[in-house]
């Protein structure tokens, strides 16, 4: 039997069906990393001995006939942004190399609550500031496509396990795209949630007004499942939202019925004529099985990277701040012959060597942003277009049950093709920013191989109209999986 491949429901039934054990999974899973990842570089680290008890636990049960939630006994990965308690949580950085998180995030909460097995902690750019995994500072992540390419970022490792068969399905953070684009590159399914739809309490923060939690599967009935699991409110998020959902299970879509945008702006310049085939070639797909098609214009979308690039930086300034060699993270305090180090020395040391180039980069932007005589100029100026775009959207959601689009410009570029260019790694996300900006749910599927490469697609969708979303997603993945 090949577990590589297994989805949630499938391997639920295996489970039900007594056909295999959770322990028998998560060995085979656990032999698999341990046999390949190597070359891939997915995960930061295992956790066997809390994996198994887990798994045996869940096997108790289901030979006492007593029946189990879908995600029970389900081998999964997470992003080592997310806290673990009793498990490093080090973002990827050398900074938090050897921070061991004293509690577990909400979603881990809601997993446990499932009985879902956590493997390991996948790789990710460092801070999660990245679009392809080549800034972590314990190695890259590969593409399990092409391993002379890069899985996107800054969930690549979460992706790359996923696509690899190390696990069943990941959780990953989105903040501009680093859910979507990383499943876009290597051709599984991401899926990023309503700003506030999960809870982000655990999630070691980048750009708290931005950041979202949600997970990266092999299709989107898995999606659904793991967000059905994680999702709602929480008392130590105050941006969590309180809401009532529709229930994905049951009837479909019918397709005659959904109105679909496509935007001008995002197929204009920049876009590879190989992506922008595949992504026009799912749209006719969908438009021949009865969607109606309409194109749109989201005019302040071409503002939204410049924006975002502002907003960010401000925020990861401001949430790595505590990060000084003294309150938390990596210190360097040396003794000399006057003693001590003056403090100033000690941030100045600690911060510079703990780091990465990038991360520094950005915190350095962050701080000049909200430095006085700037802060007007750049910081509230670029949250001023950031209600523009969210505008933008309400305006076209008046019209369309969902947008579609590209999930990013080009398929997975080489290693070192873009990390000496900043802006060129930076347009990267040119398509999936204005969503966080917005705080709307997206997701990406995967069409039609462009370079015998993965092409993501696109599909977005109104504030908490997460199932409606995912529904047409489910729909679009089994059309355009059937005419492929």
């Amino acid at each position: 039997m090949n577990f590589k491949n297994l989805t949630i429901k499938e391997a639920h039934k295996l489970l039900e069906n007594r056909e295999i054990t959770s322990a028998e999974l998560t060995e085979e899973f656990f032999g698999e990393i341990k046999k390949r990842d190597k070359e891939i570089n997915a995960f930061l680290s295992l956790a066997e001995n809390e994996a198994m008890a887990a798994a045996k636990k869940v096997d108790a049960r289901i030979a006492k006939g007593e029946p189990i939630e879908l995600l029970a006994g389900i081998p999964s990965a997470i992003k080592d942004n997310i806290l673990i308690r009793g498990a490093k949580a080090t973002a990827a950085s050398k900074m938090l190399e050897n921070y061991i998180a004293p509690y577990d995030a909400t979603v881990i909460e809601k997993l446990r609550e499932e009985e879902a097995v956590l493997l390991g902690k996948t790789n990710m750019d460092e801070f999660a500031m990245g679009s392809s995994t080549e800034n972590s500072a314990f190695g890259p992540t590969k593409n399990p496509v092409d391993l002379q390419r890069v899985p996107g970022g800054s969930s690549g490792g979460s992706a790359a396990a996923v696509k690899a068969g190390f696990c069943v399905y990941a959780l990953g953070s989105d903040t501009g795209g680093s859910i979507r684009q990383p499943a876009g590159f290597c051709g599984v399914v991401g899926f990023k949630p309503t700003y506030g739809a999960i809870s982000r309490h655990g999630l070691i923060a980048m750009a708290a007004s931005l950041d979202q939690i949600g997970p990266i599967t092999k299709n989107v009935d898995d999606a659904a499942a793991v967000f059905e699991a994680i999702r709602g409110n929480d008392k130590f998020d105050s941006t969590s939202v309180k809401k009532d959902w529709p229930d994905y299970w049951n009837e479909p879509i019918d397709i005659e019925e959904i109105k679909i945008g496509v935007p001008r702006e995002y197929f204009t310049h920049g876009l590879d004529s190989e992506v922008e085939k595949s992504v026009r070639e799912a749209i006719l797909k969908l438009e021949k099985e009865g969607a109606k098609i309409v194109d749109i214009d989201l005019p302040y979308s071409e503002w939204a990277l410049a924006a975002y690039y502002i907003i960010m930086p401000a925020e990861v300034s401001a949430n790595l701040a505590r990060l000084d060699g003294i309150r938390y993270g990596y210190s360097k305090i040396k003794n000399s012959e006057f003693g001590l180090q003056n403090l100033f020395d000690v941030y100045l040391k600690s911060r510079g060597e703990g780091f990465g180039a990038e991360a520094r980069r950005r915190i350095m932007l962050g701080t000049y942003i909200l430095s006085a005589g700037y802060y007007d100029a750049y910081y509230t100026r670029a949250q001023k277009v950031r209600r523009l775009i969210k505008q933008d959207f309400d305006r076209a959601f008046r019209e369309v049950d969902a947008i579609i689009s590209p999930v990013s410009p080009t398929v997975a570029f080489k290693f070192g093709e873009k990390t000496h260019d900043p802006l060129s790694m930076y347009l990267s996300d040119i398509y999936t920013v204005s969503v966080n900006m917005a705080g709307l749910p997206a997701i990406s599927i995967p069409a039609k191989e462009a370079y015998n490469l993965p092409v993501g697609l696109q599909l977005i969708g109104d504030s908490f109209e997460d199932i409606k979303l995912l529904k047409i997603a489910k729909m679009a993945e089994t059309i355009i999986k059937e005419k492929i």
